[in-house]
């Protein structure tokens, strides 16, 4: 089973991708993480991650690099949105991507493109959204409790550019597949919207069978 879980930045899509890993008993991958691997590598290059160029060459990171606490400091997902919009990451990623998602017994991924271009044959696929603002104001709760000095409206702004790359690049840009379920959870806890996803999972998964 191939579950496919798109949508744009601190929408909660990764915890309801993980969560249905672990309800479902399958791997997980955190696409994004891949893209800011390139954008961090592109930075230790000192590359600019608008240049195609220096932005292909960082996609030969090391393997290790996926665990540097670094990929998730907020700046470093600034660098994987402007890093992603170059066709060449986008291809030299690609095969790395498909390949987890086909493994035997399936996976769930979760990035932007994934029901849309990497697993368009995937058994179940959501977009998972919420307001920008309430976007906002979750990561703006969160990198405050990581001790990261920043305003709302800094957070805000930068979730509106990141959305605006990911929705206005020519290649793959994030858009929610015909057949995937809207999953708002602008009103949700946490709680509630992995349920709604499991339940629409395990729908999906009935039908079929």
């Amino acid at each position: 089973m191939i579950i496919a879980v798109d949508g744009p930045t601190a929408s909660g899509k990764g915890t309801i991708a993980r969560a249905l890993a672990d309800h479902f008993g399958l791997p997980v991958l955190d696409t994004g993480l891949l893209y800011r691997a390139v954008g961090y590598q592109t930075q230790l290059n000192h590359g600019d991650p608008d240049n195609a160029a220096d932005a292909l060459a960082a996609c030969d990171f090391a393997a290790s690099l996926l665990a540097d606490p670094a990929l998730r400091y907020e700046s470093t997902g600034g660098l994987a949105s402007r890093v992603s919009i170059h066709p060449a990451v986008r291809a030299a990623l690609f095969q790395r991507q498909v390949d987890f998602a086909n493994q035997p017994g399936g996976a769930v991924l979760d990035g932007r493109d994934i029901g849309t271009v990497i697993a368009p044959h995937a058994d179940a696929k959501l977009f998972v959204t919420a307001s920008a603002e309430e976007r906002a104001r979750r990561r703006h709760a969160e990198m405050r409790a990581r001790g990261v000095e920043v305003t709302r409206d800094a957070v805000l702004a930068d979730i509106h550019a990141r959305d605006a790359r990911d929705t206005g690049r020519a290649d793959a840009p994030l858009a929610r597949a015909d057949d995937a379920l809207l999953l708002d959870n602008s009103a949700l806890d946490r709680d509630a919207a992995i349920a709604a996803a499991i339940a629409f999972v395990e729908g999906k998964v009935g039908k079929r069978g």
